[in-house]
């Protein structure tokens, strides 16, 4: 397979999915609409797991684990969830396969195998996690419960993109309760600043932090408070939510707790997820045509060596002084590869690490071993220089501090030229032809979002948190505003 890409204004979302099969990231599977995710790409997905988890655990969460399938009558407690699910959800309706006595070497379902009741397999947990919440919620002092499960849901998905959208994902769902209805709402605050700091902080991903309207919150939540990030086609990404679920699960599920003054009142909840969506994210918001560009603080393999040479002599007097520099690398958390392979030619390997978007590569030869130098090139700008080799560790961690901040200040740049401000509907429909954020007036009902929706195909992204209050009419219908929202065609 050539490794050469689509280039991005070609075809964007052509680029993507070469991309992501020539990085090595995943590939389709024979199931249709899941992915199969490869080594290099599970590891990303294991570098943000690691920094997620423990940022969960130092805000008093614990992890746990809930089953895979739910009992339909279970699904149904929550009749807004299960409404807003019902369409994605698979069925088992059978425990058992038997030969097919009118094909030979086939398998039938067996019908004397027929389950009592189905069950759906987990497009989320509220419903199977606030059942079991019962039993172990009594008094106040079993509260707040902070549990989290990291996971993978089914939600069967029409139209699917490698890691954007497939039927199988994998994620993380915190499921809390607490005693009252301001902690919940401070738990799902706290959670969506949590995901902020990952995405900007580790990811070098800039988002929005803000609200859903009502049409776009979660099924069965009472505020969905979001991240939002702005891709380089210009669509958004909804890259992180946190729900505020009021009383209603644990009204569905009658669970109760004995509060101090001794009465019986239902708990709060919250719940809140990020997913391997969070990869393909990470793809859009940096990656170029030469393949991924990937923000040191994630790349599976942050510094490569490739060693320059003509015979094993040379290679022996090379590897000896490539590993002590792996070693010094190590010593300071650095990820480092050596390639010694010599089935590949450097240029080979060049082009290899360029694509999978490891951030630094050091070259180093016969002539740097006499000159005591080695040479240093970066994957977001493509410099290089030469250094002493006395200087590699000392460079390679500047170099590493440097590219994660220059990839954020680049995606940062990004988004403001690409934030538009309009005033009437003829501005946001030329706005929306070029594509990112557009900050416009909305009058705040259902019936003008769906009617914007339906003529350019954009949706309300957040009511930003730092919304200031500005006297305005509606884009659309002319009505009184109170402050603009975010409108974006999206992912």
């Amino acid at each position: 397979m050539s490794k050469k890409l689509t280039k991005r204004a070609d075809d964007y979302s052509r680029w993507y999915n070469e991309l992501v099969v020539k990085a090595d990231l995943a590939e389709n599977s024979a199931v249709r609409g899941c992915m199969v995710i490869k080594p290099y790409g599970f590891a990303i997905w294991e570098k943000m797991q690691a920094e997620l988890d423990r940022m969960f655990k130092e805000t008093g969460h614990q992890n746990a684990y809930f089953p895979l399938f739910v009992p339909k009558s279970l699904f149904e407690a929550e009749e807004k969830n299960a409404e807003g699910f019902a369409k994605e959800c698979a069925v088992v309706t059978h425990y058992r396969l038997q030969n097919d006595p009118e094909k030979e070497g086939k398998l039938r379902v067996d019908p004397e195998a027929k389950l009592e009741e189905e069950l759906v397999v987990r497009p989320t947990s509220e419903a199977i996690i606030w059942n079991t919440y019962k039993g172990w919620i009594q008094s106040y002092r079993d509260l707040p419960l902070l549990i989290n499960q990291w996971a993978n849901v089914v939600r069967w998905e029409m139209r699917t993109r490698l890691f954007l959208r497939t039927a199988e994902f994998l994620w993380q769902e915190g499921h809390t309760a607490h005693a009252t209805k301001n902690e919940a709402i401070a738990e799902a605050k706290q959670m969506q600043e949590v995901y902020a700091e990952f995405a900007e902080n580790f990811m070098a991903m800039p988002v929005i932090k803000g609200v859903k309207s009502d049409s776009e919150r979660f099924a069965g939540a009472e505020d969905t408070y979001t991240i939002e990030a702005l891709m380089q086609d210009g669509k958004a990404l909804q890259a992180g939510t946190s729900h505020f679920l009021g009383q209603n699960f644990a009204e569905a599920f009658d669970v109760k707790f004995t509060s101090k003054e001794g009465k019986q009142e239902h708990v709060w909840a919250t719940s809140w997820g990020v997913s391997t969506r969070l990869i393909g994210g990470l793809i859009m918001t940096h990656s170029d045509d030469n393949g991924l560009v990937l923000p040191p603080k994630l790349a599976p393999i942050q510094v490569v060596i490739v060693p320059i040479y003509k015979g094993e002599e040379q290679l022996e007097a090379i590897s000896e002084k490539v590993n002590k520099i792996v070693n010094d690398l190590r010593k300071k958390g650095i990820s480092v590869k050596f390639d010694s392979r010599d089935t590949y030619r450097p240029g080979a390997k060049f082009a290899e690490y360029e694509l999978k978007g490891v951030p630094i590569r050091i070259a180093i030869g016969n002539r740097d071993l006499e000159n005591g130098t080695l040479e240093i090139a970066r994957r977001d700008t493509f410099e290089k220089q030469t250094i002493n080799q006395s200087d590699v560790v000392a460079t390679i961690e500047s170099l590493l501090n440097e590219i994660q901040e220059n990839l954020f200040k680049k995606a940062i740049n990004f988004r403001k030229e690409n934030t538009t401000v309009v005033n009437d509907f003829k501005e946001f429909k030329k706005a929306i032809k070029k594509g990112g954020f557009i900050s416009a007036h909305w009058d705040g009902t259902e019936e003008t979002e769906d009617r914007i929706k339906e003529y350019t195909k954009a949706t309300i992204r957040c009511i930003p948190n730092d919304v200031v209050e500005e006297a305005g009419v509606c884009v659309l219908t002319g009505k009184p505003s109170s402050k603009r929202v975010l409108f974006a065609k999206a992912y």
